[in-house]
């Protein structure tokens, strides 16, 4: 029986405005502890910045970080899937576009996230990926 997207996806989702600066993206993450951030404007995704994005797109250029927003870090065409796809169809999407997390869209608005470590939990929980996707993190 295959599986759907729904089955593992992460509902919790955090996310910010186009127009958010860079710095209260990093200190959102910080707080909520996650690794990336969907970006809404009117309810639907606009696009996906991680902790990576912020580093490569943004510190490792320089200049007045402060001045920058969401907009210039983010991935602007996410891969996305939808709550009823198959699993197998997200972890081909994953492979092929080098991803680690795929927002999860209905009708344009975001309803989840599912990542490589929701995957690694749910496929092959006794797996090192699996172990360390399951384990509360470091406070």
């Amino acid at each position: 029986m295959t599986q759907q997207v729904r089955e593992i996806m992460t509902t919790d989702l955090v996310t910010v405005a186009p127009l958010t600066s860079v710095i209260d993206v990093a200190q959102l993450m910080r707080r909520e502890d996650v690794g990336d951030v969907l970006v809404v404007d009117e309810g639907r995704l606009r696009g996906v910045v991680t902790d990576r994005d912020l580093v490569v797109r943004v510190m490792a250029e320089g200049g007045a970080v402060g001045d920058r927003t969401v907009v210039s870090a983010c991935s602007d065409d996410p891969v996305t899937v939808a709550p009823d796809d198959d699993i197998d169809q997200v972890i081909g999407l994953m492979r092929e576009r080098a991803v680690r997390r795929i927002p999860v869209v209905e009708h344009g608005h975001p309803v989840g996230i599912v990542s490589l470590g929701d995957l690694a939990i749910e496929r092959d929980p006794g797996s090192a990926l699996g172990d360390i996707s399951a384990a509360r993190p470091d406070a």
